[in-house]
């Protein structure tokens, strides 16, 4: 990674009190999801998003939720942190995801349904690894923000779209251009926030999990599998999904349950892309 790149991420601000203050709520044994709503109704505009995301197709839920406190008492503390992350990071950082083809508002959908394909197969497998994941999988192509914003500067705009448009591996296209790929960027950007290292490690490794240590291995491939289903440039196209298929079953990993999944998430997103 360039010395340029690094002092970009470096001078990045801290993320906002507010989600600080969830943080600390959410990770104190002794606070309550009383306080949690409480901080969270601080913010207005944190507000309209959290239930915009619940009563989104991410989690497909049969009645609207209309308060923070019915969002709070339904999902939890580790759902709502994990919720209100993505949101103030995509707040913080400027999207611009032209040099992907893509809007801001369709890569954030497909950082939804990442989350939601990591809920629906991994539910069905291990409850424990549906929720370590959910966030990581919300957040790891954060870095495309920071990636895109280069291309930019670089006027490598035109060239950049295209290779990306026809690329297999997003990951190898970015690092021809940039010397680095957004998992790694992405990784130290959370680094720099200060987020666990067990996320920022399992991120890092997510494009070439076989080179990660054997505690962050098995869920930087999940990742990996997410991300090559539902890869920004041809999200859930065949190719892709049978590309995820093949690793998912290559890995040891139960691929009937992640094709399952799949169905539903085409089925919860139709109409969305």
């Amino acid at each position: 990674m360039t010395k340029d790149l690094l002092d970009r991420i470096r001078a990045i601000p801290p993320l906002p009190d507010t989600f600080m203050q969830i943080s600390a709520i959410c990770n104190s044994p002794d606070r309550t999801l009383a306080e949690l709503s409480k901080v969270v109704e601080k913010d207005p505009m944190l507000v309209a998003n959290i239930l915009k995301l619940v009563n989104s197709p991410l989690y497909g839920l049969r009645s609207e939720i209309k308060s923070v406190s019915q969002a709070v008492s339904l999902l939890g503390m580790k759902e709502i942190y994990s919720l209100s992350a993505t949101i103030s990071i995509k707040k913080l950082l400027k999207v611009d995801m032209e040099p992907y083809g893509i809007e801001p508002e369709r890569f954030a959908l497909i950082s939804n349904m990442q989350g939601a394909l990591a809920k629906k197969w991994l539910g069905k497998v291990d409850r424990q690894k549906a929720e370590t994941l959910f966030m990581p999988t919300l957040l790891q192509e954060t870095g495309k923000i920071i990636i895109a914003d280069e291309i930019v500067k670089n006027d490598e705009v035109f060239h950049f779209r295209s290779d990306i448009e026809s690329a297999i591996s997003i990951a190898q296209v970015e690092k021809m251009y940039i010397g680095t790929t957004s998992s790694e960027v992405t990784a130290k950007i959370f680094e720099h926030w200060g987020f666990d290292k067990f996320l920022v490690e399992i991120i890092r490794y997510s494009d070439n999990p076989k080179e990660a240590d054997d505690e962050y291995k098995e869920y930087a491939f999940y990742l990996n599998i997410i991300k090559t289903a539902l890869a920004i440039n041809a999200p859930l196209s065949q190719r892709n999904i049978t590309i995820a298929l093949n690793l998912a079953k290559k890995v040891g990993f139960d691929d009937d349950k992640l094709s399952e999944a799949i169905d539903m998430i085409q089925e919860s997103y139709e109409g969305e892309f």
